[in-house]
Order: C-alpha cells, then sequence, then structure tokens
C-alpha cells in the first residue's frame, strides 16, 4: 500500500510524509460510511496525529482510509484535494479523484482507471539499483529469475499451503536444471514455514535467497534478473515485475479471489504474464506506465505544473 501512495506522490512531484492509522474497535468491523462522520475519534490513541495545518493533498489507500481524506477536505473547507488509490468503499464523488485498477470495476467522472497497480518502481531508481547489486548477482547463472514471493491473503483468498511451497520449490528446481540462476525474495506476508523451505530450495541448487537481514535486495532483483516469477496473490509484485517490460511468470497458489484472478487473467491475455510451471520463455511487450499516466491526469485536471 505504501509502495502505491509513494509512487503516486513521487510521480506527481510531492512532498510527502506517511502516516499509518488503524481504527479501534468496533469500528474495524464495521462499513466505511459509518466512520465518514468523524474518522479521527475513531482510531487508537497511539495513532498519528491528524490535525490543522492540513496538507495540501491527501492520499488514501485502503477503503477504511477514504473517510479520513474526505474528512481533511471537509474540515479545510476544501482546500485539501483528496485522493484515493483504489475502490474507496464511501461514494466516489466525496472524493476529488479515484485512482483504481479497472479490476475494481469502479466508474465515476473522478475516477481515473488504471490497468495494473501504482507503484515506484520506474526506471532511473532500477539503473540506481543494477549498480548496487550487480556484484551480488554476478555469479549466478544466466538467465537469472528473480523469484518474489507474496504470502497467504486471507482464508478466504490466496493461501501459501505447503502444497503449493512445494510444487513451488520443484518447480524452482526445473528451472535451475534447465540452466537457469535463480535470485529468491520473501514480502512481509511471506510466513516462516515457507520463506525457510524456498530459501533452502534455492541454496540447494547455487542461488540466491535474501535471509532476511540487511537491505532487501527486491529493487536489484528487478533490475539484474533476466525474468520475474510472482506468486499469484500479489497484484502490486505483478504490477511491479512487469514495469520492467522482462519475462513476468506467474506461480499458483492455493485457493482464490475473485478480483486477483481477473487480474491475473487479463495480465495474461495481453500477453504480460504467462503460468509459471519450471520453464524459461522470452517474450516482448509494451509495460504499462499506469502511475506516470495518473499522475499526469491528476496534474491536468487540478492544474499542478
Amino acid at each position: 500500500m505504501k509502495a502505491q501512495c509513494r509512487g503516486l506522490a513521487e510521480a506527481l512531484g510531492l512532498d510527502y510524509s506517511f502516516k499509518d492509522v488503524r481504527f479501534r474497535f468496533p469500528w474495524t468491523w464495521l462499513p466505511e460510511p459509518m466512520l465518514a462522520a468523524d474518522p479521527f475519534s475513531k482510531l487508537v490513541h497511539d495513532g498519528p496525529s491528524l490535525a490543522e495545518p492540513w496538507p495540501d493533498v491527501a492520499i488514501t489507500l485502503g477503503s477504511r482510509c477514504a473517510p479520513i481524506g474526505v474528512a481533511m477536505k471537509r474540515r479545510s473547507a476544501g482546500r485539501v484535494t483528496a485522493i484515493h488509490v483504489q475502490s474507496p468503499g464511501v461514494p466516489a464523488a466525496w472524493l476529488d479523484a479515484v485512482v483504481a485498477p479497472w479490476h475494481d470495476g469502479l466508474k465515476g467522472a473522478n475516477v481515473i482507471e488504471t490497468v495494473a497497480a501504482l507503484h515506484h518502481v520506474t526506471s532511473a531508481k532500477l539503473e540506481a539499483a543494477r549498480s548496487q547489486w550487480a556484484s551480488v548477482f554476478s555469479g549466478l547463472k544466466r538467465p537469472l529469475v528473480a523469484v518474489m514471493l507474496g504470502g497467504s491473503n486471507g482464508w478466504r483468498r490466496f493461501r501459501m499451503t505447503r502444497a503449493a511451497v512445494a510444487r513451488l520449490a520443484a518447480d524452482l528446481n526445473r528451472l535451475s536444471q534447465s540452466g537457469c540462476g535463480i535470485a529468491l525474495t520473501p514480502s512481509r506476508r511471506t510466513d516462516a514455514h515457507a520463506a525457510a523451505s524456498l530459501r533452502a530450495a534455492v541454496t540447494a541448487v547455487g542461488g540466491y535467497a535474501w535471509d532476511g537481514t540487511g537491505e532487501n535486495p527486491y529493487l536489484g532483483m528487478l533490475a539484474c534478473a533476466d525474468a520475474v516469477v510472482v506468486t499469484e496473490d500479489s497484484v502490486s509484485m505483478t504490477s511491479e515485475a512487469i514495469s520492467t517490460g522482462k519475462p513476468v511468470f506467474v506461480a499458483e497458489l492455493e485457493g482464490r479471489s475473485g478480483r486477483i484472478a481477473a487480474f491475473q487473467s487479463e495480465m495474461q491475455r495481453r500477453g504480460l504474464t504467462r503460468p509459471f510451471a519450471g520453464e524459461f520463455a522470452e517474450w516482448r511487450y509494451t509495460p504499462p506506465d499506469d502511475t506516470a499516466q495518473a499522475a499526469a491526469v491528476l496534474r491536468s485536471r487540478f492544474g499542478w505544473g
């Protein structure tokens, strides 16, 4: 979520800071419109200060945060430009703009629809990461495949079960046997068992696996790899991977999410990704540039230079 907000703020050229908020019980379980009257009073006490002076622009993400942007706009007598990323859970007309991927199914005069998720990966950042991390991956076989692990995202959605981990480990072994190098990094949602099992599988075939210490090589892997494997649970990682223009393979997990499945199906239909089955392939495509395009629409709409 932060990566999406950061990407949009940077594309707009804004000076920005993050404020992480948490709602207290029972507001965590109630519909978003019920938060809109006074969302600040419903936050946990150790949350950040949300008070005057108000920002010029408030970018929120996560449906429960949309009422906070709405409240800032109201309390500032309309001086705050309230922008929400993804479906807001409240009427889009309450906000100045909503930037949402097409699979959210959101329509409206102030809705900017994107193909993939917003992100902060840019060619300049990839070039800097390539310089920083090239020596780390220089000893690995080519073509080099970066493996980005997500994780379980709810019992009704995708689950990184032991069976899914075993299948991915077998596919990575097959990939290595075909002559590919492998570099792997988990994310915050990757559970300890899955991370340990897949790290062991990758190091056993002479690959690189981040152990969680020091800086995460995520950007370096995107920059230095010849192809990318992402687990299907993450729209954000898939969006960041396809922004490189490199072959992107999607590894299957257990379970299903209608929205995420629709997104992944569309990415395959557009020729941006392919299912991962332990084999390497090359293809070309024009990567979407949703973050820059959304920022251009916002600058034009609000007269920002």
